[in-house]
């Protein structure tokens, strides 16, 4: 990797994780490990190639750091270290900034980055007076989303008790939230409609 041999903080930041795809790398990460192939098919514009030399500078950096599972998995997987960990604030702050850019034509969100832009557009003025447990199905990935006293938290688990379940896709959902597609009795396998629909019109999508 190259430097930029400034001592200025933000330089010695961007010498760690400045280089093309590097943050993005870090962004799957933050919901937790995942194993190369999962990393390559969320990032569908960067070759495997590049991909192993980002983790690697990444573990170099001291950002990300590959763990062996036991059995049964018995596979490798790269999650963020406690100093990575810390590049969470940076990684939504630069979403929010990032959100009020244009879309550009083509090309589609990734799980984790629906659900960081999820959490960067929830609007508790649109959640008010909701309660709700919601259990996000979308694809191989089980979120649990929770709207209590106008706070909005996301984790990747199975929702226990679960209010609403929704079964779909990153795009379908992507559809729902940003783009005003109407919800459908077939999205709601579980719960009440009115209160599935009530969620997803809580995350309104920002002005340039």
């Amino acid at each position: 990797m190259r430097s930029y041999d400034d001592p200025c903080g933000v330089a010695r930041a961007l010498d760690a994780v400045g280089e093309r795809w590097a943050l993005l790398v870090v962004r799957e990460v933050l919901l937790g490990p995942k194993r190369f192939r999962d990393l390559s098919r969320s990032l569908p514009g960067m070759s495997q190639n590049v991909l192993s030399q980002r983790l690697r500078e990444l573990e170099g950096a001291g950002v990300v750091r590959r763990r062996r599972l036991g059995p049964p998995a018995s596979t490798s997987v790269y999650e963020l270290t406690e100093h990575g960990a810390e590049l969470e604030a940076v990684v939504m702050a630069l979403a929010r900034w990032g959100s009020r850019r244009p879309v550009p034509p083509a090309g589609e969100l990734s799980v984790d980055a629906l659900v960081l832009a999820l959490r960067t557009t929830f609007s508790p003025a649109l959640a008010e007076g909701l309660s709700a447990r919601v259990e996000l199905q979308l694809g191989d990935d089980t979120f649990t989303a929770t709207i209590d006293s106008g706070e909005f938290s996301i984790r990747r688990a199975p929702a226990e008790d679960a209010d609403v379940v929704l079964r779909t896709d990153a795009t379908r959902l992507r559809s729902l939230v940003f783009l005003g597609q109407p919800l459908t009795e077939a999205d709601v396998v579980a719960g009440e409609f009115g209160a599935a629909e009530r969620f997803v019109r809580c995350f309104p999508r920002p002005g340039a």
